[in-house]
């Protein structure tokens, strides 16, 4: 699918659905104690951080890929020191009479009567939860942890007293970015006024409109970008912006100074001339070729997918795993390249159930679809629509078996979760039907996987799926069955009945002594304690879900084999505390179900 012409703004794909570890000893920055120790607010003084450079397009090294904003002062731990912050506007004139201007004290495009959270849910230490943001690396085990994450990034919060608003919205975006959720990132950007951004946000900015391939995006940023950033890639975004304006003379001077400084690599100036050619401000053709080209940074994928410039698949494949979400909701990308990242996108939770599915049909209804998305799209269709029960069933299974690795066997999961929900019970799914479980609560439908309890054998696969995804506890839950589960384990170290008692644990369906002996015979302490654990119990105690969904995916860092039991116990309990036990139970049962 070839385009010609500029996509100077994003629009929102129908595919697109933005609502809803290692061990952890060093997870919180030094000389953060228990969160437990919090002084009470106090009013902030007049904020404005330092400048922060954001990171350059490309220097003598090669371009910045890590959609990251400036690092934070190093004793910028202390909660007391926020107050010596001020906001910097980078003198930008802002044409919107007062009472249009949105405020710094609560930031976020979610309002609980859209499916955020509390404008409290993240408490009053604002250093503290934007540290924890710093540190999260974006790459969970859980899919439902991103899921429950995302939700809470993207709610309308409460600035806390010790912290600017707009640097807590940096790192928000930031963290957003790092997990693939562009649009929600973009969010965040857009609830705060340009010209009230300090330096961390002007950065954040910047990664967030390449991530988008908003090219646009960039411009009401260039001034404070230019004063506080890297000058070299905010003079390629002044030609940009100055080409958009209908200014060929500055646009071509900056482009000029920028390729005279020597500074930034020819290729990623050939592609902003490519973004001025199709303003109309270029003077001349420019042909991109990606041979001496090693690497994807966000400064490619963003001028490449704005001016619908094909990339290589080697690069595509070898770039962050975060830019495989970004390529799935750039709805301007190529089709058979978003439909190619889109099943890593969707078991890390950027994309829902009903978006992959209707993807692939989008797909499908292309001109020459190839061999492998047609044959996927046939047996989805007969999965959904097939008469037979037992003909639905072996469909799934064909979908699920054709995976060739663990995230495209979680993704046909997910794909094929509303098909799994609507089966009939009385079907004949064999003995232990745990992918059938498993692929309905993938996409929460929990009351649909009750209906299967009489079907399970009790201590099977099955079985341990549905006794910590039901919305209620099953009958006969014991130290012994827990054993009989175990007995049949398969997994590595026993890790998969080590998460079913730590989620039974967690969501108080074994009693204390049952799950003593249990955690006797598996050989794990559930009660272990470390700095993560006593932060997440503490957060939880405070009745804080913002921070609680933020330290619980902090803690599922990863892939599930990384994860201790007893941070899937303590995730659990939690989240469960603070009113989240319907996310807790689909974490848990995803855990049983990856491992």
């Amino acid at each position: 699918m070839k385009r010609t012409t500029l996509s100077l703004a994003l629009g929102l794909s129908a595919a697109v659905l933005v609502l809803p570890a290692i061990a952890q000893e060093s997870l919180l920055p030094e000389g953060f104690g228990n969160p437990a120790d919090t002084p009470a607010p106090r009013p902030a003084p007049t904020p404005a951080p330092s400048p922060t450079p954001g990171p350059p397009v490309n220097g003598s090294a090669p371009p910045v890929v890590v959609p990251t904003v400036g690092s934070a002062d190093s004793d910028a731990d202390d909660d007391e020191e926020a107050g010596d912050e001020e906001v910097e506007s980078g003198g930008l004139k802002y044409d919107l009479p007062p009472g249009a201007r949105r405020l710094l004290t609560r930031i976020g495009p979610l309002t609980p009567a859209t499916g955020g959270m509390a404008p409290d849910a993240f408490g009053v230490r604002g250093q503290y939860a934007a540290a924890i943001m710093r540190k999260t690396n974006g790459q969970f085990a859980s899919r439902w942890g991103q899921i429950l994450l995302r939700r809470a990034l993207a709610s309308a919060i409460d600035t806390p007293a010790t912290i600017n608003g707009a640097d807590l919205a940096a790192e928000r975006a930031s963290l957003l970015l790092r997990m693939g959720e562009s649009t929600a990132a973009r969010r965040i950007v857009q609830s705060v006024d340009y010209d009230r951004a300090t330096p961390r946000l002007v950065a954040a900015a910047q990664q967030v409109y390449l991530a988008t391939a908003d090219p646009a995006g960039l411009c009401p940023y260039v001034p404070a970008g230019l004063a506080h950033g890297d000058e070299h890639s905010w003079r390629l975004a002044s030609a940009i912006c100055s080409g958009l304006s209908g200014e060929a003379g500055p646009a071509g001077w900056a482009i000029g100074r920028v390729r005279s400084s020597g500074r930034l690599s020819n290729f990623d100036i050939l592609l902003t001339e490519r973004v001025l050619g199709a303003t109309g401000a270029g003077r001349r053709s420019t042909t991109i070729e990606w041979d001496n080209v090693d690497r994807l940074t966000s400064w490619r994928f963003g001028m490449a997918t704005a001016t619908a410039i094909p990339v290589p698949d080697a690069l595509r494949a070898a770039a962050p795993a975060y830019m495989k979400g970004w390529t799935v909701l750039a709805p301007m990308t190529d089709i058979a390249q978003r439909v190619a990242a889109a099943p890593e996108a969707a078991a890390r939770g950027v994309l829902s159930s009903d978006a992959y599915v209707s993807l692939l049909s989008a797909a499908a209804g292309e001109e020459e679809p190839s061999e492998a998305l047609t044959a996927q799209t046939v047996q989805l269709r007969t999965a959904f629509s097939a008469a037979a029960g037992a003909d639905r069933y072996a469909a799934m299974e064909e979908l699920w078996s054709a995976a060739r690795t663990p995230a495209e066997a979680y993704a046909a999961m997910i794909a094929t979760a509303r098909a799994a929900a609507a089966l009939p019970p009385g079907t004949d799914v064999g003995g232990d039907p745990w992918q059938l479980l498993g692929s309905m609560l993938a996409a929460g439908y929990d009351a649909n996987a009750l209906a299967w309890a009489s079907n399970v054998t009790p201590g099977s696969h099955a079985w341990g799926v549905l006794a910590v995804g039901s919305p209620r506890a099953l009958n006969g839950l014991s130290a012994s069955t827990v054993e009989r589960f175990s007995n049949a384990d398969d997994s590595a170290a026993s890790l998969r009945s080590k998460f079913l008692l730590a989620g039974l644990a967690g969501l108080g369906r074994l009693d204390a002594a049952a799950a003593a002996a249990a955690a006797r015979d598996l050989d794990v302490d559930l009660g272990r304690q470390t700095r993560w654990t006593r932060a997440i119990a503490a957060a939880a105690e405070r009745r804080e879900p913002g921070m609680v969904a933020l330290l619980a995916a902090a803690g599922m860092q990863g892939d599930w084999s990384k994860v201790p039991p007893y941070h899937l116990y303590n995730i659990v309990r939690a989240l469960r505390e603070v009113g989240l036990a319907a996310e807790a139970r689909m974490i848990a049962a995803e855990a049983l179900v990856r491992v």
